[in-house]
């Protein structure tokens, strides 16, 4: 009997489908589904069928794409970035070429503080723009759902401003947004000697940010002279009592426990870890809580030691990778380079890797239910890749792969053309 279907997806080499219950922890994370000569059915945006060629011969589609024997999967997901800001630093490679460190070049009036400027002098309509432009580039390297972090404001005027600026694009754009009230991203220099009365003024926006839904997590820097363990800990119960999920900047470069307050708090993701614990990562691997691992920053800064993702796993640990697109430490939206640099630098396995992306991605922003996966009934986010197989994406680094990018069903990136040209058509 013929099924009229919207899309069909047919001559597919391999098709990930990445279908898993839930977080994947440890050895599941060497768990993949892969179909071999299949073929993917869409109808009003979701998926509805995902399978076998041959059985998919009574679909009737209004539109075929042959994939030409390549591989398809879920859309990326890339669970911590920064994608609100003004201005960019490229004057600032100079000095870390220098050997330059970071705390020197904020003495200078560079690092965060500087973006923080930019931010604050940027309209929304500015902030808005630049934003897009980032998140057009995203779409194309096959990132279809994002999380996006405020913290370039440091006051309560920006800080909302950048959240108001990602709610908006999330309205507008293909990809979909999931933001994060990143307030206590840095202490600013009229609050120098007063943290902790920075940390109540942050504390008395949360309301405002409920209120409007500007936010579905709250995070913190939790390092050496931003945030300490016991402030971040009586500032996160307080966003938690609020109902928002929870987030920390931890162990980035010291191991103050940051990670231990993660699992502690149920923090939905503790990011960063280069400096976790033996006892933080027995923790996570305790808890519910994912390892973010971001090592296009320790690349990117110059680094020789990496957040330790291969001894997490092993711990029984959920791990997943993020791009941390941002102006200072990780200007990148290329979260094809990252799976890269996991293979080469984390020693992932593929198969880990692409859970990375996938599945534990989207737990870690709240969005298990939704994306990460191509099973039946759940939303077409779709990446058709110019690549034999699922090993060659990681395996040949820092060109972007994809061909097509599909989203809730409607093609949004096509290889060759805009994303305006694609939307017209």
């Amino acid at each position: 009997m013929t099924q009229k279907i919207d899309v069909l997806l047919t001559n597919i080499g391999q098709l990930l489908t990445m279908e898993s219950e839930g977080i994947r922890k440890g050895s599941e994370m060497k768990a993949i589904e892969v179909i071999e000569n299949a073929a993917l059915g869409i109808s009003d945006g979701k998926v509805v069928y995902a399978g076998k060629m041959e059985e998919a011969k009574d679909f009737k589609a209004d539109r075929t794409i042959d994939c030409e024997g390549g591989l398809v999967t879920p859309g990326l997901v890339d669970p911590h970035t920064h994608l609100v800001f003004g201005g960019s630093r490229e004057h600032e490679l100079a000095l870390k070429q220098q050997g330059v460190p970071y705390l020197e070049i904020l003495k200078r009036g560079g690092g965060i503080l500087s973006t923080v400027e930019a931010t604050r002098n940027a309209t929304a309509e500015e902030l808005s723009e630049k934003a897009s432009f980032h998140l057009d580039r995203m779409i194309s390297y096959g990132i279809t759902t994002v999380e996006a972090k405020s913290g370039y404001g440091l006051d309560r005027e920006t800080e909302l401003k950048q959240l108001r600026v990602a709610k908006k694009l999330n309205e507008q754009h293909p990809i979909d947004i999931v933001s994060t009230f990143l307030g206590a991203h840095a202490i600013p220099t009229t609050h120098k000697e007063e943290p902790d009365r920075f940390l109540a003024e942050m504390v008395d926006l949360l309301d405002e940010v409920k209120e409007e839904g500007l936010a579905e997590f709250v995070d913190i820097f939790t390092e050496t002279g931003v945030f300490t363990v016991e402030q971040s800990r009586r500032y996160l119960q307080k966003a938690k009592d609020k109902g928002f999920g929870l987030k920390i900047h931890a162990d980035e470069i010291d191991p103050l426990g940051g990670t231990e307050l993660a699992g502690e708090l149920g923090a939905a993701s503790a990011d960063h870890l280069v400096g976790a614990s033996d006892k933080g990562i027995k923790k996570l691997a305790e808890s519910g809580t994912i390892a973010s691992i971001l090592p296009g920053t320790t690349f990117y800064l110059g680094k020789d030691t990496y957040a330790r993702a291969r001894e997490m796993i092993e711990a029984g640990a959920a791990v997943t990778l993020a791009t941390d697109f941002n102006p200072g430490s990780s200007p990148t939206e290329n979260l094809q380079f990252i799976m890269s640099l996991a293979a080469l630098r984390l020693k992932m396995a593929p198969e880990e890797i692409w859970n990375a992306v996938t599945v534990n991605a989207a737990h870690a922003i709240g969005r298990g239910e939704e994306a990460g996966q191509l099973a039946v009934g759940r939303n077409a986010d779709v990446v058709i890749w110019d690549a034999p197989n699922y090993l060659y994406i990681p395996y040949h680094y820092g060109v972007n792969h994809v061909n097509t990018v599909i989203k809730k069903g409607k093609v949004v990136f096509e290889r060759g053309q805009s994303l305006e040209a694609v939307s017209l058509s």
